[in-house]
């Protein structure tokens, strides 16, 4: 395991100790400057005893540790989604003013190379062993590990929570100072009791977080900081159950840390966003990055009043002035979640409202629900994870088909943000409801990032930012895309994977209900629903058929730890295999082959008992951390018939998860697809084309009459399919090629079509068509990283001049994984 560690690897190490101790909640009060792209500032972490040294008389504490030695069965039970619909906590001035910043001004400790520590510096990644010693009184005593890269550690010390007004209250009968008992003792006490509040008290919990964050200090720890982790020790401390379970570390972000982007919007105002890959957010603060480390959460960021604070949070922040031209804003989440789920977005966003006129939202009425008798019964059972008041287990909660939103974005994208995202939210959400039922959370952010976002979208809790790239041509493309991160609400965060190489469980699940969601977003018939998903399987299909000849073997399976996936080491430290090969980013095959295994079998079993299935999981596993097992358990369980026909756990993973390639059951299956009648249509089309172009090869000098060739009018995904065989053709003249732009109106469609008559325009050297490359390096840099390289094949000098002019003008502000993967292309 110690080698697998080495940084310079491609694997992403997740050094926090977790089976010693887990950190339960953060508090963070910070301040950003965006001039000096710098966030400054405290976050203290509330512990508890790791499962390795929980004494096993107690109660579930609500640990975030699961047993991976069971196929079919889940470990601890994991905490769910906490509906919050009352007032802000803490809210009151009175209470703002007692929870007020503290620890302003300390002293930078750090030397000239930006290294910090108060003991022995770290050197590389500490061995898992020395993680381990924790008991030995011979050795150099327990270590608390966190994950860290790219920060500036001030200085870390212990809280004092027994001075806290109201401490009492957390320690029973026993008196505050009981002579018997030791300080830290009684601190580690109160704080077991504050993180097992029962859920009713969550508002009470939360303002106690926030006094308890505020506490003086009673002595600073010794740290050192390493190139993956900040180890912090205390004197004299052997095991988990006697370290300070309530620890402060001050700490200054660095411009060029990885988890967060500093650059500019759409209108040239600066801003900074999280990256979420591939290092989350250790960069952005020190924290517990294994899947299994679930908690909850609390921010006050503070920052210049033009700007607005969007963050992952179940309430609607408000911004409280605290200084002249300074606002603070203050978010919570009170369902336990990975650290990595952690979103902030600061700019000048503006909030675009639906005129009440045109609101287009539709009622419970509008659709009948596909739910039985079964579904409702689920809802009487008692969830499977930590005791929370769920929102699954609220009646109200349960008939909100769409939850609270809104729309943010710059103001130069008020037009498109009101005709398309704003107009699309409400069915699509409504949409996802009908199929899954009770929505995880409470309400849902939508921002529009900048140019430089790496992908189409990304989703977190209560906040998806979605890329500019899928706002023209329409709303097919904004409403797939939105319906995808809706879809992550229920698979990847209400449910997440216990092992992060199995990316499939989020993106095979969003990208197939992506499908189902978008058509009855659109109110499709059964036909028509049915064609276009046999469309856009086949599109998948070519997508995929090219991946998996141009990527490495070990790229394209997905459970690539096999047999060990989910395990860890006995300290709760692991790898996620590939995390840092930074061409992984810009992969779909996890993406694209969970798709075909999940169509695969819905295709087996039937859809509408897939979907009842579906629901059944999300109610059975939200709030818990799953394996691919735990699903396929369940599905042969609920149909047994299909044990019969030879479809095991063992053949899923032999045929889809565990082997690179294409599936075996998908290659019988590719054929199938042409015979759709969206499919055909394109085919005729092709054939069109290829006659056009021979025609006028054979009359270059004469022009073709407009009406000798009527074209039929395409949706956006058969126009990529038209596109991509035309790019099969050996050769297409510059005529047939302006025609063919001229026809469709190419310059005004979707990303993705623009994306194909790029890939066109290259291929075939067509020079009047380069403005559109330049245009789409520019402006759609989540999806144009493949171009760079298609321009540095073709191997002219004109294409090569213009790679480098985009990437040069592109550069500083790009996302440094396609930085440096469009480096590779060019020099």
């Amino acid at each position: 395991m110690e080698k697998q560690l080495d940084p310079m690897k491609d694997d992403l190490p997740l050094m926090a100790n977790t089976s010693h101790m887990l950190v339960k909640h953060y508090t963070l009060d910070l301040d950003v400057d965006i001039e000096s792209q710098s966030i400054e500032g405290t976050i203290v972490f509330f512990l508890e005893t790791g499962s390795r040294y929980r004494n096993s008389s107690s109660a579930d504490e609500g640990g975030c540790h699961s047993r991976p030695d069971e196929t079919c069965k889940m470990g601890a039970p994991e905490p769910c989604h906490v509906p919050v619909t009352g007032p802000s906590a803490c809210s009151s001035e009175a209470e703002d003013n007692d929870c007020a910043a503290s620890d302003r001004g300390e002293k930078d400790t750090s030397d000239k190379n930006g290294n910090h520590s108060n003991g022995e510096q770290a050197s590389g990644i500490p061995g898992l062993k020395s993680c381990c010693d924790t008991e030995d009184p011979g050795s150099t005593g327990f270590l608390l590990v966190l994950d860290c890269c790219d920060l500036s550690v001030l200085k870390v010390e212990e809280v004092d929570v027994a001075v806290v007004a109201d401490a009492e209250k957390f320690t029973g009968s026993a008196k505050v100072r009981d002579a018997s008992e030791e300080l830290g003792d009684l601190q580690n006490r109160i704080v077991h009791e504050l993180v097992t509040l029962p859920a009713h008290r969550w508002q009470e919990q939360l303002c106690c977080y926030r006094r308890c964050s505020h506490a003086p200090a009673c002595g600073e720890l010794p740290f050192a900081t390493g190139p993956w982790s900040l180890e912090i020790r205390k004197p004299g401390i052997h095991a988990p159950k006697d370290f300070p379970h309530a620890i402060r570390v001050r700490y200054r972000t660095k411009p060029e840390g990885r988890s967060v982007t500093w650059t500019t919007d759409q209108s040239g105002r600066p801003c900074v966003y999280t990256m979420g890959s591939p290092i989350n957010n250790r960069a952005l603060f020190p924290c517990q990055e294994p899947p299994i480390a679930l908690s909850t959460w609390q921010a006050t960021v503070r920052t210049d009043a033009q700007f607005v604070v969007l963050m992952s949070g179940e309430n609607s922040a408000e911004p409280v002035p605290v200084q002249e031209g300074v606002l603070s804003w203050y978010y919570y989440v009170t369902m336990p979640m990975p650290a990595s789920t952690f979103t902030i977005a600061i700019g000048c966003w503006q909030e675009f409202k639906q005129q009440p006129f045109t609101t287009n939202v539709w009622t419970n009425s509008d659709f009948s629900l596909p739910f039985s008798k079964a579904d409702y019964r689920w809802h009487e059972e008692r969830c499977g994870h930590v005791e929370y008041p769920c929102r699954f287990q609220n009646p109200d909660m349960r008939l909100q088909s769409v939850i609270p939103y809104r729309v943010f974005a710059p103001w130069c994208l008020m037009e498109s943000c009101k005709d398309l995202a704003l107009w699309l939210l409400p069915q699509c959400l409504s949409a996802a409801y009908t199929t899954l039922g009770t929505h995880p959370f409470s309400r849902l952010d939508v921002l529009i990032v900048p140019s430089n976002f790496s992908s189409l979208g990304m989703a977190s809790p209560h906040i998806i930012f979605l890329s500019q790239s899928v706002l023209p041509g329409g709303r097919h493309l904004c409403g797939a895309r939105l319906c995808h991160e809706i879809a992550h609400a229920w698979f990847g965060l209400a449910i997440g994977a216990r092992d992060w190489t199995e990316e499939w469980i989020s993106e095979g699940f969003a990208t197939y209900l992506e499908d189902v969601f978008w058509a009855r977003a659109q109110q499709l018939s059964h036909d028509e629903a049915e064609a276009q998903q046999e469309l856009k399987a086949l599109l998948r299909w070519r997508r995929l058929r090219d991946e998996v000849q141009n990527s490495e073997e070990e790229l394209q399976v997905l459970r690539p730890n096999r047999e060990n996936t989910g395990e860890v080491s006995e300290s709760g430290a692991s790898v996620v295999k590939h995390g840092l090969k930074a061409e992984k980013i810009f992969m779909q095959v996890h993406y694209l082959k969970g798709y075909f295994l999940l169509r695969f079998l819905a295709r087996t079993i039937g859809e509408a008992s897939y979907l009842a299935l579906l629901r059944k999981f999300v109610h059975k596993f939200h709030g818990q951390l799953v394996l691919s097992q735990d699903f396929l358990c369940m599905l042969l369980e609920d149909i047994p018939e299909q044990k019969g026909s030879g479809l095991t756990i063992e053949s899923i993973f032999q045929n889809w998860l565990d082997t690179s390639g294409i599936p075996k059951p998908l290659l019988e299956e590719g054929e199938t697809w042409k015979e759709c009648q969206l499919v055909q249509q394109v085919s005729g089309e092709v054939t069109k084309w290829i006659q056009t172009n021979q025609k006028i090869r054979k009359r270059s000098k004469k022009k073709i009459k407009q009406d000798e060739v009527i074209f039929q009018k395409l949706l956006p995904d058969q126009l990529v399919l038209l596109l991509e065989s035309l790019l099969e053709e050996k050769t297409l003249c510059a005529r047939t090629l302006q025609c063919l732009e001229k026809t469709y109106k190419l310059r005004e469609q979707d990303a993705e079509v623009r994306h194909r008559w790029c890939e066109l325009v290259v291929k075939h050297k067509y020079v009047h068509g380069y403005g559109d490359v330049e245009k789409f390096l520019r402006e759609d840099q989540a999806m144009g990283v493949y171009l760079y390289g298609e321009l540095m094949v073709n191997e002219d000098a004109k294409q090569q001049e213009l790679a480098h002019k985009c990437f040069a003008a592109a550069r500083e502000h790009m996302d440094v994984s396609s930085a440096k993967v469009v480096a590779e292309m060019l020099f």
